[in-house]
């Protein structure tokens, strides 16, 4: 089955994490690519060391954005920890990373390493084109039919929902950020 959580509300990824580790109860191998994510997550080390859990990440540790995407005050927030580009120009070492992580999961996949490969975050960089349609495309075709397919992130694409058994949505309605409450270690991050 192929499964997509998107949308703008938190807890994408704490649901794909938490459907693998009820697939490592099943004696189930999960692999877990983390794309536009650096090792700074409190929950990677202890993913980490669970047996049949394989989790990578791809990424760097700082934000991208397209421009107009941002307001002034998240972007100084941020600070330098964020580059803005262009839409449809998006920074082309991020693009060769991601790839990168991408072939991972490609080789993976084609040594049937895993029964759930879970893709965190993959629908923004697709949104953001830090991967392409045409890529995702290629990883369906070649995906066995046993194995479980997670995609995680906010935009996903309507092709790629099109082709999903299970599409859940996100949907924000209130959150503390809003009132300046800062991401929590163990809760945000």
């Amino acid at each position: 089955m192929i499964q997509v959580y998107t949308g703008n509300g938190k807890g994408k990824t704490t649901a794909a994490i938490g459907l693998a580790i009820r697939a490592l109860g099943a004696g189930r191998r999960v692999f877990m690519m983390q794309f536009m994510k650096s090792l700074a997550y409190s929950e990677q080390g202890l993913l980490c060391e669970l047996p049949n859990m394989t989790l990578e990440t791809s990424g760097k540790p700082f934000f991208i954005a397209e421009e107009g995407m941002m307001d002034e005050k998240a972007r100084e927030q941020l600070g330098d920890d964020v580059v803005i580009f262009p839409k449809g120009h998006p920074p082309a070492d991020y693009v060769a990373l991601l790839t990168a992580g991408f072939h991972r999961v490609m080789d993976v996949i084609a040594r049937h390493e895993a029964d759930v490969v879970i893709l965190d975050e993959v629908n923004i960089a697709l949104s953001f084109e830090l991967l392409q349609r045409e890529q995702m495309e290629q990883l369906l075709q070649v995906l066995p039919a046993e194995t479980e397919l997670v995609c995680t992130g906010r935009n996903a694409p309507q092709w790629l929902m099109d082709r999903a058994d299970l599409i859940t949505e996100m949907r924000e309605i209130r959150h503390y950020y809003e009132q300046d409450v800062p991401a929590r270690k163990g809760i945000e991050n």
